[in-house]
């Protein structure tokens, strides 16, 4: 009886995980746990389990008085995305380089063919979910414990985001989607060579691929500032 009440608790995670991201479960809903225990067939006690672990992860956000709630993303949590993204992107990618085993660029390969076969599909959640997992595993590489939590709430808002990104019928970003799947190859080759100047680099370039798109979709038309452009990605003019 024990170990299905853990394959029922773990199915849980991953499923409200996999919900969160694909927006299936949208930013700031509230989440209702009768029904949660209802159909995910566990109780109140190791449901509340679940909860406070997708909360220490940042998918959802514990309120005392009305329970837990979808992480946000609001205008601040979307101007520190902007900000933070292509430092930790770079920081992580750099780490990975120098600490990663032959066993993890394996399985980042691994998730690379499945990226590759979600874009064949033509699958924008699957493809979403495969680009957080493959970065996942970068972050797995760096094996930096500050730096991992930071990438990780990262991720959550940049795969809800990237949700528009991968949607095939978005014609107008088939060659841009073409070339971050190409520059996951090049990540592989990067880090599984030790060049870590070289993938921190790649990091910044592949971070600048998606910034003007997602930008595009969050940022109010009254903001005329760039946000979150990595130092040297645009030359700055000054007043003359």
């Amino acid at each position: 009886m024990e170990p299905e009440s853990k394959s029922k608790k773990a199915q849980c995670v991953d499923d409200l995980r996999r919900r969160v991201l694909t927006q299936a479960l949208e930013p700031g809903v509230y989440l209702d746990e009768t029904e949660l225990s209802e159909n995910y067939g566990i109780s109140r006690p190791p449901l509340r389990e679940v909860l406070r672990q997708l909360a220490g992860e940042g998918y959802v956000v514990l309120n005392e008085n009305r329970g837990a709630q979808v992480a946000p993303m609001t205008h601040k949590t979307m101007r520190n995305f902007f900000m933070a993204a292509p430092m930790i992107y770079a920081a992580t990618t750099r780490l990975a380089a120098e600490h990663a085993t032959p066993a993890q660029v394996v399985k980042l390969k691994q998730c690379q063919w499945s990226f590759r076969q979600a874009i064949a599909n033509g699958d924008a959640a699957e493809r979403a979910i495969g680009n957080e997992r493959f970065h996942s595993i970068i972050g797995e590489m760096a094996d930096n414990e500050f730096l991992m939590p930071s990438l990780r709430r990262l991720l959550i808002d940049h795969t809800r985001i990237g949700m528009t990104f991968y949607n095939p019928r978005k014609v107008e970003l088939s060659h841009q989607r073409e070339l971050a799947a190409d520059q996951h190859d090049q990540f592989i080759d990067l880090i599984e060579a030790g060049n870590a100047d070289a993938a921190a680099d790649l990091a910044v370039a592949h971070w600048e691929l998606s910034r003007a798109q997602i930008e595009s979709f969050v940022t109010p038309a009254s903001l005329h500032f760039p946000l979150g452009r990595a130092p040297g990605a645009e030359e700055q003019r000054g007043a003359s």
